[in-house]
């Protein structure tokens, strides 16, 4: 009989350690002068992730918060406190989570408890202790700077340099050492808006992931951005688009290419952008009757400022936008999610170059046409 109990309780014991929780549980304490009744906001992204969205609300008594519910998967999510400038994010997944903060400095909040948090944790104090040598070096290099050592000016820049380079390589390792973790394939994500790997590599990265990080939205945005990103790679034929023109017809690329084609992604708004027309209307004009042709795609919000744009800056090619900003359809079957973003074309319709700027746009319009 008693051997009969002890298997039940060791079956009972084994079944605790294994049942995944059905919900989050967020066991919040702030630190500093709160008042009680102070609310706490949980926000996330929208869908465009061009703002954030009220998902729940906590009150502060004695300096505790909690938070309940269910996730469908780990999310990163943000914590906002009412009259507090700042916010800490938090990666939403089922079990008990234990958030700890000063209220003021909410981004050096610590999180606990639940797997994706933990890791999440060990990432941002690697982060955290390599933007404190970049400030401590930056103010380094102030001082030796109104001291007008040279020396030391020289010495710190060459730090910097290798600072950066060690922040680049410790995210790509992090990812590489935890495919399974949420912010591996956030980093990912960030790495390709950036554009600071090669396609081949990021896809390695991808690849490497846990089947558990690919099912999570973040995930399946990046599975998303790489699909797109072949379409657009150098050496591909450039997805045909049509949109609307400033007189308010449609126009396709298909009926506008040239030996040369110059797909241009802008705004009225966009600096980077207004300073490089300039160049690009020295590179048209000098090749426009050698077969050189532009297609601007506005990323502008508002017709007035698009138009008054192109008659300010001269810009004497053909022009779409459907005034979506970056929800721009032809902006997102280009994988644009930065500008000034340009694709050049070969007579073919073929990709073979992309974001070219001043002398190397001209060279490679030269190298083609002459």
């Amino acid at each position: 009989m008693k051997r009969t109990v002890l298997a039940f309780t060791l079956i009972g014991l084994a079944m605790a350690c294994t049942t995944t929780p059905e919900g989050y549980l967020i066991n919040g304490e702030l630190t500093g002068e709160i008042e009680n009744g102070t609310q706490v906001f949980l926000k996330t992204p929208d869908s465009l992730r061009r703002s954030m969205v009220d998902i729940d609300t906590a009150v502060v008594e004695n300096g505790v918060f909690t938070f309940s519910g269910t996730s469908e998967g780990p999310q990163l999510y943000y914590l906002f406190i009412e009259g507090i400038r700042g916010n800490s994010p938090i990666i939403l997944e089922n079990g008990e989570i234990s958030f700890s903060a000063q209220i003021d400095s909410l981004s050096f909040a610590r999180l606990r408890g639940t797997p994706q948090n933990d890791l999440f944790m060990d990432y941002l104090e690697e982060n955290r202790t390599l933007a404190a040598m970049s400030r401590s070096m930056n103010d380094d290099f102030k001082k030796a700077s109104a001291a007008k050592d040279t020396a030391a000016v020289e010495a710190l820049r060459e730090e910097y340099f290798e600072l950066q380079e060690r922040a680049k390589n410790f995210e790509i390792d992090y990812m590489k050492a935890n495919p399974n973790a949420l912010i591996s394939v956030l980093i990912l994500e960030k790495v390709i808006g950036g554009k600071v790997l090669p396609l081949e590599e990021i896809e390695t990265l991808f690849d490497a992931l846990t089947p558990e990080i690919k099912a999570t939205k973040p995930g399946k945005r990046v599975k998303e951005q790489l699909e797109r990103a072949k379409t657009t790679a150098i050496g591909t034929m450039a997805p045909e688009f049509s949109g609307p023109t400033p007189q308010g017809a449609q126009l396709a690329l298909n009926d506008v290419k040239g030996k040369v084609t110059l797909i241009d992604f802008w705004a009225a708004w966009c600096k980077p952008c207004r300073l490089e027309n300039p160049n690009i209307v020295s590179v048209y004009q000098k090749y426009k009757d050698k077969g050189l042709h532009v297609v601007g795609v506005s990323l502008d919000r508002k017709k007035e400022d698009w138009l008054a744009a192109i008659d300010s800056d001269g810009l004497d090619w053909n022009h779409v936008s459907h005034l979506q900003y970056f929800q721009d359809p032809i902006a997102q079957l280009y994988n644009v999610n930065a500008i000034p973003a340009a694709f050049l074309l070969d007579e073919n319709g073929v990709i073979v170059a992309k974001n070219l700027r001043g002398p190397a746009l001209e060279a490679k319009v030269a190298e083609l046409l002459n």
